[in-house]
């Protein structure tokens, strides 16, 4: 369960502002914009300010760890990974224990340190030559990843949506629903999906959702789909980002984050 240490006021708005556009009878709210009025505010708008609202909190957290559950599709590949994972904010340091697959791998991460670089570690005939240093955007590095090192995490994910969301404030095929009634295995959450119906050029993605802990207002997942080839077929899973048994706020210190821990492998 997702550990809280955050003010009751912030988490308590943000159930009612779910509550409120959540209107229909299936817990679902649907804000859609054709034609853009003065009147008429973009749908997107109130979906970019309740995210803002859990980043806000989110950016308060100082070191956090999570199971990471990692889907991506990487060229034609569907890629999945489950992790154990570190993450400090000052300065942005990163520690990953991969357990399935390639269980025993280990990537080490600190900015401004290694000269730039991740060090790293595999398993089986790919270990024995040792921990090696990678350039976070390398070949090598990229090889099983969408996003170097330097982006992983919930804030840089999260901003990323925000962003996305940003640039398409300018077109106005865009369809907004709130699931305040989610669940993410027992997990209740709550959940802001956008949609696009028609492929543009500034549409990265058909299909954006967003989870968040209803109890926390903490950002849990991330998923993007793509559009299909058939428009009449499911939107493809090109990426999902989940973070289970998310704790807060450890005061992870520099040993969490160096390559001599005994615990670690490096």
């Amino acid at each position: 369960m997702i550990t809280s240490l955050y003010a009751h006021r912030s988490t308590t708005l943000s159930c009612l502002l779910f509550a409120m556009l959540a209107t229909n009878s299936h817990g679902l709210a649907t804000a859609q914009s054709g034609t853009k009025t003065a009147s008429k505010a973009h749908p997107l708008k109130k979906a970019i300010e309740l995210t803002e609202q859990s980043l806000a909190k989110m950016r308060q957290v100082k070191s956090y760890q999570a199971d990471l559950t990692k889907k991506e599709v990487i060229g034609r590949r569907a890629v999945e990974h489950k992790i154990k994972l570190k993450i400090r904010e000052q300065p942005f340091s990163v520690y990953m224990y991969y357990v399935d697959p390639s269980k025993g791998r280990e990537v080490l991460y600190i900015e401004g340190q290694n000269d730039g670089n991740l060090l790293a570690h595999d398993v089986g005939l790919k270990g024995l030559v040792g921990t090696i240093a990678l350039k976070p955007t390398g070949s090598m590095a990229m090889e099983d990843n969408r996003y170097p090192i330097t982006k992983i995490g919930i804030v840089r994910s999260v901003e990323e949506v925000v962003a996305q969301w940003k640039k398409e404030l300018k077109y106005s095929e865009t369809e907004v629903k709130y699931y305040p009634n989610a669940k993410m295995d027992q997990l209740a959450c709550r959940v802001i999906e956008s949609t696009h119906p028609t492929p543009r050029k500034g549409f990265k993605f058909k299909k954006t959702r967003l989870w968040f802990d209803a109890k926390t207002n903490l950002p849990v997942r991330i998923e993007q789909f793509g559009f299909p080839k058939n428009p009449k077929a499911k939107a493809p899973l090109v990426e999902q980002y989940t973070y289970r048994n998310l704790k807060v706020n450890l005061q992870l210190t520099d040993r969490d984050f160096d390559k001599t821990n005994p615990r670690y492998n490096f």
